[in-house]
């Protein structure tokens, strides 16, 4: 048995201390990799802090989630984002078949509400979303924004009204990015069909107007002080949150510094989301919660296979113990991982040889017989030299 004095205990708990953070830590994500640009913006021409105002020349972006770092501290620093439209902005009205009670989140600008479409089995789902502009808008793209941790869809196909006949825009293709492109078409009413094979939340869906004389701008601001350097990410392929301490007014136009366009950059540090660490991006990853790095779907429905349920028993592949055969108590006698039902042999030892145990137990007892012999056999001297003793006294 192990025994621990108090010096070795402390050595325990002292290591449990720092090891357990450390790891806690390494499992977070760091918030920077989410973000595809930045602007670094230095030498500010300014005494006393300032409110600045940093333009975003960008014309669509998917997400208003911005990070602002002080470079001296690396402290995030609180921002207000600003989004000017100088045109008539339309506004819509959606519904889906099959129908969803969150569908109107798709249209509220806002990325970090979704609706979400679930799966009922192991079939490929499919959504129906019909769009509908109070005017008309001229378009060549639909953006569709997803929600953190969500497969791309499919496949995708989309049509319009136009003149009062349908008009097929798209026809069902694959999809490999979240904007998708059709020819430059003029409508009210858009019909988007999306199927899935893993469960679907979208954020927004977009129509990028292209509409002549539509102007819009987007601002970033946020308190700053003398001789300081900031770095402001932007543009990011997730929802991120980074905390941050409390802000000032910064929706007042009183005393604001507009700043002249700063050059974007590239992000080196922009990782694509990767919840199972399974080395694929999350849109791209066939199984999107469970590991798969060899990406196997052996029935070739676009859901790999560790995230089905072959024998629809109830438990998915990866935790199933006899994925083939339905057995939803998972017996397992020998606990080998290999469920009784589909365990045409045991694989423990003594299971196999059943004269093993037998085996072992005339083993034990030979040993403690010649234990005993030997304990006895030591015990003689001392009995022979006790008499010699008390022969000697008298």
């Amino acid at each position: 048995m192990l025994k621990f004095n108090k010096k070795s205990l402390l050595f325990v708990a002292f290591a449990l201390l720092f090891v357990i953070p450390s790891a806690k830590a390494a499992s977070i994500q760091n918030p920077v990799e989410a973000f595809r640009q930045y602007k670094d913006i230095k030498d500010l021409d300014i005494v006393v802090p300032t409110v600045v105002e940093v333009p975003i020349e960008f014309f669509y972006l998917e997400r208003a989630d911005f990070l602002l770092i002080d470079q001296n501290t690396d402290i995030a620093l609180p921002y207000y984002y600003k989004k000017n439209v100088i045109s008539n902005e339309p506004y819509y009205t959606l519904n889906t078949i099959p129908a969803s009670a969150s569908a109107y989140k798709m249209v509220d600008k806002n990325s970090n509400t979704y609706s979400d479409f679930e799966l009922d089995s192991n079939d490929q789902g499919t959504v129906t979303i019909n769009l509908k502009s109070h005017i008309p808008v001229t378009s060549s793209a639909i953006m569709a924004i997803l929600d953190n941790n969500v497969a791309m869809p499919t496949s995708v196909e989309i049509s319009a009204v136009v003149n009062g006949q349908n008009k097929k825009l798209l026809a069902r293709t694959s999809m490999s990015q979240q904007t998708i492109r059709f020819p430059e078409t003029m409508a009210q009413d858009w019909k988007i069909i999306f199927t899935y094979v893993q469960p679907l939340r979208i954020n927004e869906i977009r129509l990028m107007q292209e509409t002549p004389g539509q102007s819009i701008s987007h601002f970033v601001r946020f308190l700053a002080q003398p001789d300081r350097d900031y770095r402001l990410y932007f543009d990011p392929d997730r929802s991120i949150i980074s905390n941050t301490a409390e802000a000032g007014n910064l929706y007042s136009d009183d005393g604001v510094l507009s700043l002249e366009t700063i050059p974007s950059l590239a992000n080196p540090l922009y990782t694509q989301a990767d919840i199972d660490s399974d080395g694929l991006p999350d849109v791209f990853d066939n199984c999107v919660s469970i590991a798969n790095k060899d990406q196997k779907d052996i029935n070739g429905n676009g859901r790999g296979d560790v995230c089905e349920d072959f024998d629809k028993d109830g438990i998915t592949n990866d935790k199933d113990n006899c994925p083939n055969d339905p057995n939803r108590n998972q017996a397992d006698i020998d606990r080998d991982n290999l469920g009784d039902l589909c365990d045409t042999e045991e694989s423990r030892l003594t299971e196999k040889h059943k004269w093993l145990p037998w085996l072992g137990i005339v083993f034990a007892l030979v040993v403690i017989v010649v234990l005993f012999i030997v304990t006895a056999k030591s015990k003689e001297p001392a009995t022979i030299d006790k008499e010699v003793d008390d022969e000697r006294l008298e």
